[in-house]
């Protein structure tokens, strides 16, 4: 299934788009993409239901807004230094172990909603990124077994305020969560509908410029070690997005390094996880 929600910000409503490239509304299923639709198997509850109704859904009007295919996680948790070329264009090496860092759920956006400046950077960058959503609860899970626990995969695009995440004292989290900084989707696709996650052709580009292009092979810590490492720390909910490192091409490993303005146009894909653009402009 691709799961997608549309509707004003703070007002969308959950829905799909089904194999003929209809997207239906489904508010009369009664819920939302959130903790408690994952938690309460609510793809396979969902999937019966649409077999029931597919003839009598309402259909979205097109020029609707997409909001984030999920509705607030509890957590964003992302990966740094995650491929061995954008380390390296980052004057880094490859941790021994996975860096995780949050972004607020705050950040979370629709794919095509505008990027805001945030007041007092000057460094926005950007960062095409596969994602993974958590599909029941996750603590302590043995690799072997962490597929069990994704419910579906999103494009997300990882903003980034370098002055505030590099040349402000503390965490990551300063440059990684300002409002508007994790537009997602523009749907999310069950893992059945992937044939190979391990193989999508990803891009981004700025102003018709193509900035990043890469594959999800070229990830150094797969999805599975991911989700099990990340369980060890933490309890992972329904609903919780982790997203797993970007490639090389951001503004920072430039030279010069190149960062956003407004006026620009950002625009990333994925295989069979779609597309999205940002419009940027300037801080509120």
């Amino acid at each position: 299934m691709k799961l997608i929600r549309k509707g004003q910000p703070g007002e969308e409503s959950p829905g799909l788009i089904l194999k003929d490239g209809q997207e239906v509304e489904i508010s009369g299923f009664g819920e939302d993409y959130d903790e408690v639709f994952f938690e309460t198997d609510g793809l396979q509850r969902l999937g019966e239901w649409i077999q029931q109704n597919q003839n009598e859904l309402p259909i979205f009007p097109e020029e609707e807004r997409y909001g984030s295919p999920i509705a607030r996680p509890s957590k964003i948790v992302c990966i740094g230094l995650n491929f061995d070329d954008h380390a390296a264009e980052s004057g880094m090496e490859i941790p021994e172990e996975p860096v995780l860092f949050f972004k607020a759920s705050s950040a979370l956006c629709g794919p095509n909603d505008d990027l805001v400046l945030p007041r007092g950077g000057d460094k926005t960058d950007w960062e095409v990124e596969l994602a993974f959503v958590v599909g029941k609860r996750a603590s302590y899970v043995d690799e072997k077994d962490a597929m069990q626990h994704i419910a579906g995969y999103a494009l997300h695009n990882d903003y980034s305020e370098r002055a505030f995440q590099l040349e402000r004292s503390g965490q990551w989290v300063k440059g990684k969560s300002c409002d508007t900084f994790a537009p997602l989707g523009p749907f999310l696709v069950t893992p059945d509908e992937i044939e190979d996650v391990n193989n999508l052709n990803m891009w981004l580009k700025v102003n018709g410029k193509t900035m990043q292009s890469s594959n999800s092979s070229n990830l150094h810590y797969k999805i599975p070690f991911l989700l099990s490492y990340v369980s060890q720390f933490m309890t992972l909910l329904p609903g919780d997005i982790i997203s797993t490192g970007t490639p090389p091409g951001v503004g920072l490993g430039m030279d010069p390094p190149v960062y956003l303005q407004a006026g620009d146009l950002v625009e990333l894909g994925m295989d069979q996880l779609g597309s999205s653009n940002q419009k940027v402009v300037g801080s509120k």
